[in-house]
């Protein structure tokens, strides 16, 4: 073979040469993604590398895309010495390891006491899971199974690792689309939240200034994770896992004697967790299954499904509001989506444009971490139903 034909032969063999138009695009979608998480801050620990996973999986030759389904399909992988370092990594989130070490994470770093000393958060909460029922209902309208529109109406929790756990469990083949799904819209809380906050309430209401907290002393906040992991457990087992590891993490928050291991769920454990998680499920989003109809039909549904959660949360506040005479602002409900503790800062945000007096922070809070318990509650229902 002369030179010529070493050198057209190298050429041919280039990535270059053999990129198909779907990988194309979704080298371009994934540094668009790239651009929102380094330059916008977009939900960045979760956006970056879920967006680089989603690069790797769709360079032409480099074979890094998740290539396995179902574990019989790993185990021939294994066998025959072709599984890649994404497929290892994507063992986590196929056997629903990596979500709930996240929930653990998320527990060691939020102060349940706004929730214990306003118990009726919880209802707020509840409330903002509207969005969920809202898409699962619309996506069976347009076709797709049980399965996958518990999955898809799972997005309107506003909680990845929840989404994910779930996807993973009931339509692994929609991974991709709902994992972008769930953090792009986590991320656009900011920007989805305040329009939606202002239709449903009045200036009047958005001024209410409301009470301070009361204190919450240590032995309550040691008692309501045990309790709530029993309760919740009791009444619906499939969603222990997930809330009894967000109870743990808080519980080694609260208890003061387990400090070291306290930091390191908080820290090390949680981000070393968050990139294997971001890695594997953005290497599941590779052009010949991401690029379809199916997937525009979830970032419609997850818009609507987020949209929904936001209004379910705030209307019940407006009720709250009326039944108590004015001493609730409607504002915290929309805080019920389990993005903490972004959706409780927007809550704050939108109050205090109408009266700088207002700091809602700390009442938002509340049905917040209600949300994250609720979304985690909606994920074991429709694992139950469906799984």
């Amino acid at each position: 073979m002369d030179i010529g034909q070493t050198f057209v032969k190298f050429l041919q063999d280039t990535g270059f040469a053999t990129i198909s138009w779907q990988q194309a695009v979704m080298l371009v979608i994934s540094c668009i993604l790239l651009y929102l998480a380094i330059v916008k801050q977009y939900e960045p620990l979760l956006l970056l590398p879920i967006a680089f996973g989603m690069l790797l999986a769709n360079l032409p030759g480099a074979n890094l895309a998740v290539q396995y389904s179902n574990m019989e399909q790993f185990g021939e992988l294994v066998q025959s010495g072709q599984a890649n370092m994404i497929d290892i990594l994507y063992l986590g989130v196929k056997l629903g390891v990596y979500p709930p070490l996240i929930f653990m994470g998320v527990g060691a770093m939020t102060d349940f006491g706004p929730l214990i000393a306003n118990p009726k958060s919880l209802i707020l909460g509840a409330a903002a899971q509207l969005g969920i029922f809202m898409a699962f209902i619309l996506a069976l309208l347009l076709g797709f199974t049980n399965q996958q529109a518990a999955s898809i109406g799972i997005i309107g929790g506003a909680d990845g690792p929840t989404a994910i756990f779930l996807t993973s469990k009931l339509a692994p083949e929609l991974l991709g689309p709902i994992a972008v799904a769930a953090y792009s819209y986590m991320a656009l809380v900011p920007i989805i939240q305040p329009p939606i906050m202002k239709l449903c309430t009045s200036k009047k209401d958005r001024m209410i200034v409301m009470g301070q907290l009361r204190p919450v002393g240590r032995k309550e906040k040691i008692i309501f994770p045990i309790a709530v992991t029993i309760f919740v457990s009791l009444m619906l087992p499939s969603a222990g896992v997930l809330v009894g590891m967000l109870m743990l993490g808080n519980l080694m928050r609260e208890s003061g004697v387990v400090e070291r291991i306290n930091k390191t769920a908080q820290n090390e454990l949680l981000n070393i967790i968050t990139i294997f998680l971001g890695i594997s499920v953005g290497a599941t989003a590779n052009g010949a299954t991401f690029l379809n109809p199916q997937t525009l039909y979830i970032i419609v549904l997850g818009l609507i499904a987020f949209s929904f959660g936001t209004f379910g949360g705030v209307i019940l506040g407006n009720i709250m509001c009326k039944l108590s005479k004015g001493k609730i602002n409607p504002l915290i409900g929309s805080a019920g989506v389990s993005a903490v503790p972004m959706a409780a800062r927007v809550s704050q945000k939108v109050g205090q444009a109408d009266n700088p007096r207002n700091f809602l922070l700390m009442h938002a809070m509340g049905p917040n971490v209600a949300g994250v318990i609720g979304s985690a509650v909606a994920a074991g229902i429709l694992l139950s139903m469906f799984g």
